[in-house]
């Protein structure tokens, strides 16, 4: 197993954990580091955590992804590596606004 392949696994563990960790927590998750989010702002906690978590598994999928497809495709293994730490950290940071917009208290 090579370098890359054990850093993208590292990093996919990661994220499914940050993920796991927002499953479980009873106070809202935050996203931004060094944030906290006001548990008066979140209509429903639970939902608004899960969906945090959710959102932390499925952008953990391209490190996945590209572990998998590393010793055989190395260049589609970067290309999915690419996509997550460009495009994916876009996408990951829409994801959230949506959540908290979902989950915000009126």
């Amino acid at each position: 197993m090579t370098i890359y392949t054990q850093t993208f696994l590292f990093v996919g563990m990661l994220f499914l954990g940050i993920g796991a960790y927002a499953w479980q927590r009873k106070e809202p998750m935050w996203f931004w580091s060094g944030t906290q989010v006001d548990p008066d702002t979140v209509s429903d906690i639970k939902a608004y955590n899960r969906a945090n978590a959710a959102m932390w598994a499925v952008y953990s999928l391209p490190y996945w992804l590209g572990a998998l497809l590393h010793r055989s495709h190395p260049q589609w293994a970067y290309r999915c590596i690419t996509f997550a730490t460009t495009i994916g950290v876009l996408l990951l940071i829409g994801c959230y606004l949506l959540i908290r917009r979902k989950y915000r208290k009126r």
